[in-house]
């Protein structure tokens, strides 16, 4: 069963019907018997939740952007119903990390002749999320753009890009208190982020795998206006690792604390904003997401 969320991600201008027409038609080429449901974006997680609980349904597709996403990896990785992931959102940061193809109509062939597997997910203080979560600099940036009116894939990344200079006017500079397995340390940053599985290099940030094991932690020390644009451009062109101001971790926990946070602070998990609480622990789940992946080497 696929759900469509029709204002989420390229899906919000798309001619929906023909797509869910269209995927059908795949899906009983191979085989598969596909029910597909357009519904709005304020009723996504509860349809989501309802397929979960439907007996005779093998798969959930879910298609929108990451928000979208991040929701129906949630419900998967509650109720173990296997997750299939139509790429419709802006970045598509999952659907790369899955190694998915991001053109709707190969990606659609590609479930359609694909096999369960599984995936690492994490969760930060119980809530999964299965690309990043983040406090500092990229909450403010996520909140700024959240301001700005777009209507389009590119209007999004345009706006993205506005939030950067709006964001470095005055980078952010906090406190937080950092427990692993190596012990506890206590900073000054101007950005935690904490990723399910480590990112790859030479490209936007995703993970290149996603069954490593552990988690990335990446802590952005204070830095300048300028500094923190330079960065913000090194993130995009996929280079950041070489900046002074990065460092970087692996573990399978870690707790945040924010010993001094400012109240209304917020957080970003996969895109969304959440109130950010004083104490924020982060697991990695190895293998615990079941995924409908495209045939390895297709």
């Amino acid at each position: 069963m696929a759900v469509l969320n029709r204002d989420g991600g390229t899906l919000r201008t798309m001619d929906l019907d023909g797509l869910c027409d269209q995927a059908i038609g795949i899906f009983a080429r191979h085989g598969h018997v596909l029910d597909c449901r357009i519904v709005a974006g304020e009723a996504v997680e509860a349809e989501l939740q309802r397929i979960a609980g439907t007996a005779g349904v093998d798969v959930m597709l879910a298609a929108g952007g990451d928000g979208t996403v991040s929701a129906a990896a949630g419900i998967a990785f509650a109720t173990g119903m296997p997750l299939a992931v139509l790429p419709a959102g802006t970045m598509n940061l999952f659907a790369r990390a899955l190694q998915m193809p991001l053109e709707l109509t190969a990606a659609m062939e590609a479930l359609a002749d694909g096999e369960i597997g599984a995936v690492d997910i994490a969760t930060a203080n119980d809530r999964a999320f299965v690309h990043q979560f983040g406090v500092g600099v990229h909450a403010r940036l996520v909140r700024i753009r959240e301001r700005m009116v777009y209507r389009s894939r590119i209007g999004k990344m345009l706006a993205s890009l506005r939030a950067v200079v709006s964001a470095a006017v005055r980078p952010p500079d906090f406190e937080a208190e950092i427990q692993t397995r190596h012990g506890r340390e206590r900073r000054r940053v101007s950005g935690i982020a904490v990723s399910n599985n480590p990112l790859g290099d030479g490209h936007i940030p995703h993970a290149d795998r996603l069954d490593a094991g552990v988690l990335g932690v990446y802590l952005a020390a204070p830095m300048s206006t300028w500094a923190l644009i330079r960065l913000a451009v090194d993130v995009l062109l996929g280079r950041w690792r070489s900046s002074p101001a990065v460092s970087e971790q692996e573990v399978e926990q870690v707790t945040l604390s924010f010993p001094r946070r400012k109240r209304g602070a917020q957080a970003v998990i996969d895109g969304e904003l959440i109130r950010l609480a004083p104490s924020v622990v982060l697991k990695l789940h190895p293998g615990a997401l079941k995924v409908l992946l495209p045939k390895a080497g297709a």
